[in-house]
């Protein structure tokens, strides 16, 4: 838990917190340290001042201030605060940590109360010294920030775990190590103190005497101070707000600062939260794994290169000894290239190494601290923090992205020596590049009788120009996204043919390929349009390319099956995956693997088996719906779960995203008038059910009679 500690302490003093607040930005500072820092700007330029002498500033402008709104979402976040034209310079000063601190502009009043309570100088600003984010504190002073409870149980924890043998509490000298604790009194004694001055008899007789170690825990398990309302202090949260991201209390809600907002229980979005820290620390966890196999690599590769090095100079010794005398001036000058290259590898894959390490510290600590977070039973405070650790979480997955655990040098030599020169041209002997540079490939030839499309995939084919001399090592692909924008890499690799599935129905397309080797890349290929199918609903087969520019004129259907791909783990399939059943109690769900935008389009699913009345559910989904409740239970999907379905049911499910509308059909029976409305987007078949259903998926149908005559007369 070392590699935690600097998640605890704070960036001013350098301490452990104490009392931590949690400015908006997220960060955290002593009560005192806060107080320490903030700065105190001149009468002159307050919003207040500025309005009563009537300066061009409107009081629109300090209205935002006065109401905090430096850190609105318009913004960015937060302003930036670098003080006023009039304004004294103050020399900035560096906490233990490093971290630039601005010292209060004149000295704080002489008081007793706390540093959250003590009066705060009028027009106070105080900045964040890790983000350098600044805001304006209002009458609330540092009141109006909440604590972080969270933090200090975290930090409790890790001194007690920190801690050495515990020592008695009475000793007046060098205290002794304990070897009881009373539960009543809460005090640790040695012997001599406990028979001094906790004698086991009248009212002390029925006080409990615990070991120190069990007096230690039951004094981390004792309940701590329960969060309360920033504005109304002497009430506990008891509700979320959504669009705050905060708790709020039921005084807050009376007075309806909340009134429009979405506000929800706070131990459901407690609950919630903490899945959604859990979930984001499995994807760190999973790059902190693998950077820890990256450094093992790494390591091994110093061994690599040193017994290649060693190799290799030996090769050269042997060479150069054959030859006369002159040769060996030469070999000096060699050798000593050679080493070069040695060195050069060796720091690059040192400097690596070393980042790595630092990095993986870093990620490793951030772990800790967030699975320490977890463990906290205090909602509110959990809530507080928790947005700001799942952003933390994810940004730091995204710093182990492509290319971090990537080595940045080979342990490979690529030096050759040529011994074959006469002895007149032992001068002139040079290392000849094992892998020296060639041109780029030639710039590939698409196959224009290969290429078509089928419903909403396209397949590509193209090949090296015949009297390319140069190989190239893999090709890249590239779409537009069907509406003319950017291109974008859709494949890499060394094939020759590829088929691009999820595209628009009814879109036009632009392809383009480039071959590529270690010296570069090639042009661009021409570019390819392709036009995929309208989606209606009668069958064709796939158009070769040259039928591409007609293709609008041709009416087709979408043939597809279930997609395991992106179903859950416990989902059985059968039949080429037409058939889908499930090994679990609990609902799964199971997409199909083509996806529709536009189009009218309709598939059936019949019911095989139909056990213990189950709830199966048919509808249509995002690609990101969850895969382990009931279809339709998230606002990912639109489904339906009842009405006549049984063993041998056929159930047809009508997506007509021209009109933006979605129908069911159960025994080609409509079920009541449109079931949804203001249907957009990209959606998948989908079904979710348990073990007591077995469904098979029926595709390329025709749309109901009934409702092609009335799309027709409308």
């Amino acid at each position: 838990m070392e590699e935690m500690e600097e998640e605890l302490k704070c960036p001013v003093c350098g301490s452990f917190y104490r009392e931590p607040i949690i400015l908006p930005c997220s960060h955290n500072l002593c009560q005192a340290c806060a107080r320490n820092i903030l700065v105190q700007t001149p009468d002159s330029e307050s919003p207040q001042s500025r309005r009563a002498s009537g300066s061009g500033v409107s009081d629109y402008d300090y209205l935002d201030l006065d109401k905090m709104s430096l850190y609105s979402e318009a913004d960015s976040g937060y302003g930036s605060y670098g003080g006023f034209a009039s304004a004294p310079t103050t020399p900035c000063q560096k906490s233990p940590n490093g971290v630039r601190v601005f010292p209060p502009a004149m000295p704080p009043p002489a008081t007793h109360l706390s540093p959250a309570l003590a009066p705060v100088p009028r027009n106070s600003c105080i900045t964040c010294p890790q983000c350098h984010r600044s805001l304006i504190l209002d009458d609330r002073g540092l009141r109006g920030f909440p604590k972080n409870r969270v933090l200090e149980g975290v930090i409790d924890r890790y001194q007690q775990s920190k801690a050495a043998a515990l020592k008695c509490q009475l000793c007046e000298k060098a205290p002794k190590e304990a070897t009881v604790m009373c539960e009543q009194c809460d005090v640790f004694y040695c012997d001599p103190c406990r028979l001094r001055c906790h004698p086991p008899r009248g009212p002390l007789a029925k006080h409990r005497l615990v070991p120190p170690a069990q007096g230690r825990v039951s004094r981390r398990l004792s309940p701590r101070k329960v969060s309360t309302c920033t504005d109304h202090e002497l009430e506990n949260h008891s509700m979320y707000c959504v669009q705050c991201k905060m708790p709020v209390c039921y005084q807050c809600l009376e007075e309806g600062k909340h009134s429009s907002h979405e506000v929800k229980a706070l131990g459901a979005m407690w609950k919630l939260h903490k899945s959604q820290l859990s979930q984001a620390l499995n994807g760190l966890s999973d790059r902190a794994k693998e950077a820890k196999e990256f450094l093992v690599q790494l390591r091994n590769m110093v061994q690599q290169i040193q017994e290649n090095s060693v190799e290799f100079e030996a090769c050269l010794v042997a060479q150069c000894d054959a030859l006369i005398d002159a040769l060996n001036r030469r070999k000096a000058q060699l050798l000593a290239r050679v080493n070069k290259e040695h060195e050069h590898k060796l720091k690059v894959v040192r400097d690596q190494i070393s980042h790595c390490t630092v990095k993986l510290r870093q990620t490793t600590g951030l772990m800790e601290y967030c699975l320490e977070v977890i463990k906290e039973n205090d909602p509110s405070g959990f809530l507080q923090i928790s947005d700001a650790l799942i952003r933390r979480v994810h940004l730091t997955e995204d710093q182990w992205g492509k290319g971090t655990l990537t080595p940045r040098m080979t342990t490979d030599f690529d030096l050759s020596l040529d011994n074959s020169p006469l002895l007149q041209s032992i001068h002139q002997l040079d290392f000849v590049q094992m892998k020296a540079s060639s041109p780029v490939p030639a710039t590939p030839i698409l196959q224009l009788e290969e290429c078509c499309t089928h419903n909403n995939s396209a397949t590509l084919s193209w090949k090296q120009p015949p009297l390319s001399v140069v190989p190239a090592e893999g090709y890249i692909l590239e779409l537009d996204d069907g509406s003319g924008g950017q291109f974008r890499e859709v494949y890499v690799g060394k094939e020759t043919m590829c088929t691009v599935d999820g595209l628009h129905f009814n879109s036009t397309y632009n392809a383009r390929i480039k071959a590529f080797n270690k010296t570069g890349v090639s042009q661009y290929s021409k570019t390819l349009v392709l036009q995929t199918s309208e989606g209606c609903n009668f069958e064709t087969q796939s158009a070769p390319y040259s039928q591409l520019v007609d293709i609008k004129k041709l009416l087709a259907v979408a043939w597809f099956a279930f997609d395991p791909g992106s179903a859950h783990s416990d989902i059985i399939f059968s039949n080429d995956n037409l058939t889908v059943t499930c090994s679990s109690y609990d609902d799964r769900v199971v997409l199909g693997k083509t996806g529709f935008s536009k189009g009218v389009h309709y598939w059936e699913l019949t019911v095989d088996r139909y056990d213990n009345h189950p709830d199966p559910a048919f509808g249509v989904a995002h690609m990101d719906v969850m895969k382990d409740i009931m279809l339709g239970k998230d606002d990912k999907a639109w489904a339906i779960t009842e009405g006549g379905i049984t063993k041998g049911a056929t159930i047809g499910v009508l997506l007509d995203l021209n009109r933006k509308t979605l129908t069911f059909f159960i025994n080609d029976e409509q079920q009541g008038p449109i079931a949804f409305e203001n249907v957009e987007g990209l959606f998948f078949p989908a079904v979710s059910l348990n073990r007591n259903v077995q469904v098979t998926l029926h595709t390329g149908l025709p749309v109901p009679d009934f409702y092609s005559s009335r799309a027709s007369v409308a």
